[in-house]
């Protein structure tokens, strides 16, 4: 009976070769003409950047070719600009009265999946208007670096009360406590327009044009 064969796969091909040896001399060895030739080659860069820059014929990194000019970016004074629609980092957004519009109802920590925001609910005291129709956040904390900026909390909140429109990316802090936003340093950041607000209308409790019931509906 006669046996299969396979061939033999062919050896592969011997990329190996001999380097020539040579003798280091006193001018290889101090590296002087590679150092001469390398600063040369900053040095016409460095003019020639300098010169588009006087005449205002720096390429726009971003919207313009740069293969034939500077490729780098002068952070941070240029900045490559985010689409409309970048997740910045959160801010809370404010009533007329500076207070945060947030509700404390837990929809935006309900909601998010890395469960970076923690809330802690506290009651209006009593005569405010606000008492027993909703809640503040004592504590409103989100931690930054949990965050997957999925937009989810902006989503889940009822109230518009939190947002990621500040159009700010997150700073290079040195510690992990710096990533840890609390209330007042999300209710102190605004939006890309400068406002602390937003244009949403949001009928209080108390206004005549608030739709819920009020205290003087349970009269009846």
């Amino acid at each position: 009976m006669a046996t299969a064969t396979f061939p033999k796969k062919p050896p592969s091909p011997n990329n190996a070769y001999v380097v020539e040896h040579v003798e280091p001399t006193p001018a290889t060895q101090v590296y002087l003409p590679e150092i001469f030739k390398g600063l040369g080659v900053a040095m016409k860069h460095f003019f020639r950047n300098t010169k588009e820059m006087v005449r205002g014929e720096r390429p726009d990194p971003v919207t313009e070719s740069i293969s034939q000019g500077i490729t780098t970016i002068s952070y941070p004074e240029q900045k490559r600009p985010y689409p409309e629609r970048f997740r910045g980092l959160h801010r809370l957004t404010q009533r007329d009265d500076g207070s945060p519009r947030c509700v404390a109802c837990l929809c935006c920590s309900t909601a998010c999946p890395a469960q970076c925001i923690f809330i802690e609910a506290g009651e209006y005291p009593e005569g405010d208007a606000r008492r027993g129709y909703e809640r503040y956040p004592v504590k409103f904390v989100i931690d930054e670096l949990r965050c997957i900026f999925c937009g989810y909390c902006v989503e889940a909140c009822p109230c518009d009360a939190i947002r990621m429109d500040t159009g700010m990316h997150a700073v290079p802090y040195d510690s992990r406590e710096q990533f840890i936003y609390r209330k007042d340093l999300l209710l102190a950041a605004s939006g890309r327009d400068g406002s602390h607000e937003t244009a949403n209308p949001r009928h209080e409790p108390g206004d005549e044009s608030h739709p819920g019931v009020t205290r003087h509906h349970m009269t009846h």
